[in-house]
C-alpha cells in the first residue's frame, strides 16, 4: 500500500510523512498486511488545522490518539506538525511495540507516550485522533472516557473503513456528543467529526459482567474484548476436555480473552496456578476482572504479553489455546502459527498444548511440526480439539 499523491477534492494533501516506511513488526508481517491504511491519511488531513494550531502553541500534550494501529497517526502528527508529548493508546501490545520501533527508525523517538485506556489518556485533551473500532461496546467505552475527561471544547477527528462503519456507530457517538458529522468517503474510508460533549449522561458500566450458568462462572469484559462476556463456542467445546488434560502445577491460558479458560481451569483444579496472558490490554483487564469476580485472584495471574515473550523456554507444563484466525479484519493464519511456535518454545518436554480451532482449518500438521506429536482428541460440526505433546514427534 502506498500513500496517495492525488486524492482529489476534499482528500489529504500530498503526504509529508512516509507512511510506507512504517512496519508492523513484531506483529505478523505479510504481503497482504499493511502498517497503515487510507483512514490514517484521512484522519491526519481532517485534523491538519487543529494540529497546526497545537503546534503553534507548542501544546502537543493536548493531543490524544486512540486506536492507532502501528503509529501512523501519532508519528504522522509528530512529523508533520512537530508535536511531542502525544498520548497514545493501542489495545494490542504488538502495535504498541511496533509504534515504538517505528518512532526510533524514523527519528521520532520520545514524541509519544503509550498509555492504558484510562481517564488520564484524555484528561484535558483538546484534540483526539481516533481509528474507530468495529465493536460498539469498545466505541461506547472510549466515547464515554473522552466525553467525561477531555476538554469541554474537544474536537474528535475519527475515521474508519466504510465497510466497517454503521449508523449504529453514529447513534452511540451521538449519545455522548451533540455533533457527529460524517465527511466524504475517500479510498473506502470516511471521517466523522465529533464535538460537543453531552453533560449528565450516565457512563456505561465497564467491565460488563454476566453470569454463565453452563460454567457457573461470572464472565467480565471491557469493550475491546473479543466476544465480550459471552462463552465462545470453541472455548466451550475445548473445556469439555479439561478432565483429560495432564496433571500440572501451573498452566497457561494463551490468548486469554475474557479469562474464561483460566477461570475454568482454576475452578476445576483448586491447587493449580494459572497464567492468563494476552497481548490485548482490554483482554488482560477483563481476565483479571473475571478472576476477581469468581474469587480466583490468588490462583490466576494475568499478564499482558506478546506470544509468551516473558516466559522462559521449557517453563510450562500445560498450555491451553483458542487461537484467533484473523489479524485485525483480515483472515490470516499467521497469528495462530506464531502462538503455536510460542507454545512449542515454552512447553517443557512432555508438556501439553491443547488447542481448539475451526474444523475447516487443518492445523494438525503445523502443530505436529511446531510443537510435537499431535492427536485429534475430538471434533464436532464446527470445531476440532487437538493435543500436542512437546518433545515427542518431529519438530519444525
Amino acid at each position: 500500500m502506498s500513500s496517495m499523491q492525488d486524492p482529489g477534492p476534499g482528500g489529504p494533501a500530498t503526504a509529508s510523512f512516509d507512511f510506507p516506511a512504517l512496519r508492523r513488526f513484531p506483529d505478523i508481517e505479510a504481503p497482504n498486511l499493511y502498517a497503515h491504511d487510507a483512514t490514517d491519511e484521512l484522519i491526519l488531513a481532517g485534523a491538519a488545522d487543529r494540529l497546526a494550531a497545537l503546534a503553534g502553541t507548542h501544546d502537543g500534550g493536548s493531543l490524544a490518539v486512540v486506536g492507532d494501529r502501528y503509529g501512523a497517526l501519532a508519528l504522522g502528527a509528530a512529523a508533520r506538525h512537530g508535536l511531542a508529548g502525544i498520548r497514545v493508546h493501542q489495545d494490542a501490545l504488538s502495535g504498541e511495540l511496533a509504534a515504538a520501533n517505528n518512532a526510533e527508525r524514523l527519528g521520532l523517538g520520545g514524541r509519544h507516550v503509550s498509555m492504558p485506556l484510562v481517564p488520564g489518556l484524555f484528561s484535558g485533551a483538546t484534540v483526539v485522533l481516533w481509528q474507530l473500532p468495529r465493536s460498539l461496546d469498545e466505541l461506547a467505552e472510549t466515547a464515554a472516557l473522552i466525553r467525561t475527561h477531555a476538554a469541554p471544547g474537544v474536537q474528535v477527528v475519527a475515521g474508519g473503513r466504510v465497510k466497517h462503519m454503521t449508523l449504529a456507530m453514529n447513534e452511540v457517538l451521538g449519545s455522548h456528543f451533540h455533533h457527529v458529522v460524517p465527511g466524504r468517503a475517500w479510498h473506502k474510508s470516511r471521517l466523522l467529526m465529533v464535538d460537543g460533549p453531552r453533560e449528565g449522561v450516565p457512563a456505561p458500566d465497564f467491565p460488563r459482567k454476566e453470569f454463565n450458568a453452563h460454567l457457573g462462572l461470572w464472565l467480565c469484559a471491557h469493550g475491546a474484548t473479543f466476544g465480550g462476556t459471552k462463552l465462545d463456542l470453541g472455548t466451550r467445546f475445548l473445556l469439555d476436555f479439561l478432565p483429560r488434560m495432564r496433571p500440572a502445577a501451573t498452566a497457561v491460558d494463551l490468548g486469554c480473552g475474557n479469562g474464561t479458560i483460566a477461570a475454568a481451569l482454576a475452578t476445576a483444579r483448586p491447587g493449580l496456578q494459572v497464567w492468563a496472558t494476552d497481548q490485548s490490554a482490554a483482554a488482560v483487564a477483563s481476565a483479571a476482572a473475571t478472576a476477581a469476580a469468581n474469587g480466583l485472584g490468588a490462583q490466576v495471574t494475568v499478564v499482558r504479553d506478546d506470544a509468551l515473550a516473558r516466559f522462559p523456554a521449557g517453563s510450562a507444563e500445560l498450555v491451553v489455546l483458542n487461537p484467533p484466525f484473523h489479524v485485525g479484519a483480515t483472515v490470516h493464519a499467521g497469528i495462530a502459527l506464531k502462538l503455536f511456535d510460542a507454545a512449542g518454545r515454552v512447553l517443557a518436554p512432555g508438556g501439553e498444548l491443547w488447542t481448539v480451532y475451526n474444523r475447516h482449518l487443518d492445523y494438525r500438521p503445523q502443530l505436529q511440526g511446531r510443537v510435537g506429536a499431535t492427536e485429534v482428541m475430538g471434533r464436532n460440526s464446527k470445531f476440532t480439539v487437538a493435543r500436542s505433546v512437546a518433545g515427542w514427534g518431529s519438530r519444525g
